[in-house]
């Protein structure tokens, strides 16, 4: 909305209401331009660096938003890529690291206030009580609650519905069963859930799927069977955009010809979250995409439905939250999140049938392995990956040349940050041995340590 305010003047600032900039380079707000000249890159090589606050400088506005004067050292991440080394006049600096001098500042007189990280997330620590000070700043209550989602959200759906059908993408993820709960609420039979099976699922997943779908939720599911077309399309692909892509277009390919056998089918429900679109979409900048996600940039420009995402705006932490109060069970809410594009995100490399079996196998030894030890629940997310990598092996008295599989378990709150879990090795070394003596194919197992960011929690 702001693309040429250079001459922005001291009276349309001061007639904005309160104005709470985040992030990092996606600091796009009426006071970008005021900083034009007052901005850096970081030098090459150093944009990959996790930054962590050292020092606050606490002006009295400040220490009203954390409620309390604390001269300890946050541990807030902040990306390092733009650097502010100056400011505009009215304002002044609130925080900064060894860095990088100015990591937020303010103008409290025009109530705008900026920091370079983000308060939202699950490791910013004090994060939410920033954003609640924020709002007193604004003179809102903060009393929203999550049943005021609701009605808000059925009664959009319902608006632009209007009676018509409206087919449900569902895969029987959290994401896609709150989706398709909520929007089951909004339109009741006018809704059909549609099922793909498309080869790239876990271990008897497409069963145990449609059965809760049914039995458990009360959808009117349409199953598909799209195997082979899937892994046809993915043949020989190796590149992840690429097969993000190509997946997305399969299954609107799917859907249209499902839309066919439901009449007055125009819409289709997707259960697209917000960090979904943050991966996918940049923001005006140079920020830049990190993955395409099959349901939201992976979509073909000609659709032929209209969409609807009644959760894109939500966090994973939310979309929970969601469930419950729609009264969803705790045995699907708990369930870990598995991606859109299914296993052939965590098939490094072609996609072939035998590399997805032996993956399932693998993949249903740590889950197993997760539930047997109790600690299914304390991990946000746990799966195996199968590598595109040989390595020499010795089986009894013979020789392998086979396969690696890393394993990832990640703890996170709302999927926009993680950091791996922190396993005992004894569990590690029982869960790989298992999987390589069970497992033909597989003659090597790592464990992926790495925190989000710098890495994503999928390898794909």
């Amino acid at each position: 909305a702001y693309e040429n305010l250079s001459d922005i003047s001291d009276r349309l600032l001061r007639a904005l209401p309160p104005v709470l900039t985040v992030g990092h380079e996606e600091w796009d707000s009426p006071i970008v331009p005021l900083l034009e000249n007052e901005m850096v890159k970081d030098e090459p090589g150093q944009a990959a660096v996790l930054d962590r606050l050292l020092d606050l400088l606490l002006t009295a506005v400040l220490k009203a938003w954390f409620g309390k004067k604390d001269t300890s050292s946050p541990e807030w991440w902040r990306y390092q890529g733009d650097r502010v080394v100056g400011l505009p006049p009215g304002f002044a600096a609130t925080a900064r690291t060894t860095n990088a001098p100015t990591v937020a500042f303010e103008d409290p007189e025009r109530k705008i206030y900026a920091l370079q990280f983000h308060p939202e997330v699950s490791h910013t620590l004090s994060g939410n009580r920033m954003l609640k000070n924020f709002l007193q700043v604004c003179g809102a209550r903060g009393d929203w609650k999550m049943a005021a989602f609701i009605d808000e959200a059925v009664a959009d759906i319902r608006r632009r519905v209007d009676g018509q059908g409206i087919l449900c993408a569902i895969s029987g993820g959290v994401d896609s069963s709150v989706m398709a709960a909520l929007v089951e609420r909004a339109v009741g039979e006018k809704l059909t859930a549609v099922f793909v099976d498309n080869g790239l699922l876990r271990q008897g997943e497409a069963a145990r799927v449609v059965r809760s779908l049914r039995r458990g939720l009360g959808l009117n599911v349409v199953a598909v069977d799209a195997r082979r077309e899937f892994l046809a399309a993915l043949d020989g692909i190796h590149d992840p955009e690429v097969k993000r892509r190509i997946i997305g277009r399969m299954f609107i390919t799917v859907f249209e010809r499902a839309a066919e056998t439901v009449e007055g089918a125009a819409f289709l429900a997707q259960g697209t979250l917000y960090p979904d679109a943050i991966d996918t979409i940049p923001v005006k900048g140079p920020s830049a995409t990190i993955k395409t996600h099959h349901n939201v940039g992976g979509l073909p420009e000609k659709l032929g439905f209209e969409l609807v995402e009644p959760l894109r705006f939500l966090f994973k932490d939310e979309v929970r939250e969601l469930g419950r109060a729609l009264g969803l069970p705790a045995e699907l809410l708990n369930r870990h999140p598995f991606p859109g594009p299914g296993l052939a995100v965590r098939v490094v490399g072609a996609v072939t049938w035998a590399r997805l079996e032996t993956l399932r196998q693998a993949d249903a030894i740590l889950i197993g392995e997760l539930r047997a030890a109790g600690w299914y629940e304390r991990v946000a997310q746990a799966f195996a990956v199968s590598l595109p990598v040989q390595s020499v092996g010795v089986m009894g008295d013979g020789r392998t040349y086979d396969f690696a599989c890393a394993l990832r378990a990640v703890t996170s709150v709302d999927g926009m940050t993680a950091d791996y879990y922190p396993f005992t090795h004894e569990f590690l070394g029982e869960t790989a041995t298992r999987i390589i003596n069970e497992v033909k194919g597989i003659n090597r197992v790592t464990y992926d340590i790495t925190s989000k960011p710098p890495g994503t929690i999928e390898w794909e």
